[in-house]
């Protein structure tokens, strides 16, 4: 795993909030981050970045540390490497594979919104099969909760941070939403209620460590590409409306998974905190379901009715690459095996 030298698991200042650089997975991640480090001098070359597979590890990892550089980078990584040119022409080419198979495999082509939006509320009869925290709430077991938590702190130790990319790109009724919602994200003034703070203390009652990144190297690659889903959007104005179609997806979905994995953590016992994140979610987002529907989408496409496509886009990638995560996590709690590169060390 990666290891960090002590510090505040979320709000920690200095070198020691930086992670550790990662072990490659493969010869695209391996060139860059051997740069990265400050003991490399070639770089992949973009035709064999265009060759590479677009969800595989290689690739994911290649962008996931590219963009942590916009974030709180590495210990001992040049910070002035954010903007080097050559990182990001490497950056741009694997930025392409990956969109283009988000375009091809996770969108429609539609630009219906209110369409799209409807289906996100659309709750399944049942269980489709294919939900995580349907399986977790009916059968999941503690250490399955602890990989789930695990894994998906690569967001929720940013969560809302990617978001904020797209504010200065808003204007009017979107833009004073979008502040809106990411003031209730941000603890609303109270740096003990920031949600990423609240997603830290549910990791150290689940046993886990909270420090920021610890989980990049057990993480699958079907977590590296939701996280970079955000960055993409978030780092890039043209897609603007795409980062507010996966925020929509986001919040919209987030209040029923909210309660179903709340009631999996009070059945598997977990302690008050970790009950506590999810529980603040059922509650929050059921609120920002509609100030993101008819303040930040319909302010959006007022401004910029233009913009349709991309934000269906945001809804259908986003879904898209929860089913294969998902996919992913199933298969292997299924079959009684970690879902992850390593299993996690027992509390």
């Amino acid at each position: 795993m990666t290891t960090t030298p002590a510090a505040d698991p979320v709000d920690g200042a200095g070198p020691a909030a930086s992670p550790v650089l990662p072990p490659a997975r493969g010869p695209l991640s391996e060139g860059v981050l051997a740069v990265l480090a400050g003991g490399g001098t070639r770089l992949p070359d973009t035709r064999a970045v265009h060759r590479s597979d677009a969800y595989g590890d290689d690739l994911q990892l290649l962008l996931y540390v590219l963009y942590e550089l916009h974030y709180r980078g590495f210990a001992g990584v040049d910070e002035r490497l954010e903007w080097d040119p050559a990182l990001l022409g490497v950056r741009a080419a694997a930025e392409d594979v990956f969109l283009d198979a988000l375009r091809r495999d996770g969108g429609s082509g539609r630009t219906d919104v209110a369409e799209a939006v409807d289906t996100l509320q659309l709750e399944p009869v049942g269980d489709d099969g294919r939900g995580v925290s349907h399986h977790l709430q009916r059968e999941g077991e503690l250490w399955q909760l602890r990989e789930y938590a695990a894994v998906r702190s690569l967001y929720h130790l940013k969560e809302a941070d990617p978001h904020l990319w797209v504010v200065p790109r808003l204007r009017g009724r979107a833009k004073a939403a979008m502040v809106a919602v990411e003031f209730d994200e941000f603890g609303a003034g109270r740096a003990e209620d920031v949600h990423a703070r609240l997603f830290a203390d549910l990791m150290t009652d689940l046993g886990l460590d909270a420090r920021y990144g610890h989980y990049l190297d057990v993480a699958p690659a079907q977590v590296l590409a939701t996280v970079n889903m955000m960055s993409l959007f978030g780092l890039h104005r043209r897609l603007r409306g795409a980062l507010v179609g996966h925020f929509a997806a986001v919040e919209i979905t987030s209040s029923p998974g909210s309660r179903r994995l709340a009631r999996a953590l009070r059945r598997a016992g977990a302690g008050p905190a970790a009950q506590r994140f999810y529980d603040e979610h059922v509650e929050a987002d059921a609120v920002h379901e509609q100030v993101v529907r008819h303040e930040v989408i319909d302010g959006l496409l007022e401004d910029e009715p233009g913009l349709a496509a991309d934000i269906v886009l945001g809804i259908e990638a986003t879904g898209h690459l929860e089913d294969l995560l998902g996919d992913h996590l199933l298969a292997a709690w299924r079959e009684g095996r970690s879902a992850l590169r390593a299993p996690l060390t027992r509390p």
